[in-house]
């Protein structure tokens, strides 16, 4: 193990490129720089000594005793919620994001979520695990509305990646009048209307004071019965029990949850359950480069 370093690199829970990787591209471009990757909480803690920079997808609250020299806390993620951004900030280290480098991946995956839950590849792997060929209904997405909650990186990554798909867009965002890539932009006071017309939901919103609980279940009670929800956003923005209530009720066609609350989402959470929800591990933003 490596001592000291001028760049750490957190192994632990972290997501997107593998960190040894990460941490191979790091020393190609810096260097005259010394990057470690902290395997294990006592790396962590001895290497946050010396380091300058850190980086990974996590900042547990136990290190900030052990800040020595650092100045920077480059996180993985596109949101901060999760790090102890204050208390980071009393000990003088800066947090940046990695805020519109997952539009690409992200809008890829919310594509695919949207396809597979359009011509149901699903239930064609099901009864290809049966070896039984007998034909199936699908849907076509032309002609649908899908309704993007949240005009960043992603937001705007997904509605362009739609385009080609002949559907109609409504993105909805706090300031509407910034416009935005979809065929219409609304704000947030017609949130509802915006979900009664779509036959998708897509959240890609940050997760803050307001749009915590922003899916609960008057919302989803308003969501065409028809509709599939798709959340990259963070777990929180949707309301996991008014969820799971309104799935047990056949009122959602289907979810497609790449985020969870709580998360990760325990053994013998109810959501696995769901034949109609497809859960992934936080995995939309992960990309190879």
């Amino acid at each position: 193990m490596v001592d000291q370093a001028d760049v750490v690199v957190f192994r632990r829970n972290f997501h997107g490129l593998p960190a040894d990787d990460y941490a191979r591209a790091l020393r190609e471009r810096l260097d005259d720089l010394t990057v470690a990757v902290a395997r294990t909480p006592r790396e962590e803690r001895e290497l946050v000594r010396t380091a300058a920079v850190a980086t990974g997808s996590h900042f547990d609250e136990s290190l900030l005793g052990h800040v020595g020299d650092l100045q920077l806390f480059a996180c993985a993620y596109a949101g901060v919620d999760h790090l102890p951004v204050d208390e980071l900030a009393e000990r003088g280290v800066t947090v940046t994001t990695a805020s519109g480098v997952h539009g690409p991946n992200v809008a890829e995956h919310i594509v695919g979520t949207i396809l597979l839950f359009t011509r149901r590849f699903q239930e064609g792997l099901r009864r290809q695990r049966h070896r039984e060929w007998r034909s199936y209904p699908t849907r076509e997405l032309a002609g649908s509305t899908v309704a993007i909650v949240g005009l960043g990186a992603i937001g705007t990554a997904t509605a362009d990646r739609l385009d080609a798909f002949d559907v109609e867009t409504v993105g909805v965002r706090y300031t509407p009048a910034k416009g935005g890539p979809t065929d219409e932009v609304v704000g947030f006071d017609e949130l509802d209307e915006a979900l009664a017309e779509a036959a998708y939901v897509v959240l890609a919103c940050p997760l803050t004071d307001e749009t915590e609980g922003l899916i609960g279940a008057a919302e989803l009670n308003t969501i065409h019965p028809d509709a599939v929800l798709v959340n990259v956003a963070r777990g929180p923005v949707v309301e996991t029990d008014a969820l799971v209530a309104a799935l047990r009720k056949n009122h959602l066609r289907g979810a497609a949850l790449d985020v969870t609350d709580p998360e990760p989402l325990p053994e013998d959470h109810p959501l696995w359950n769901f034949e109609n929800v497809l859960i992934t591990p936080h995995n939309a933003g992960f990309t190879p480069v």
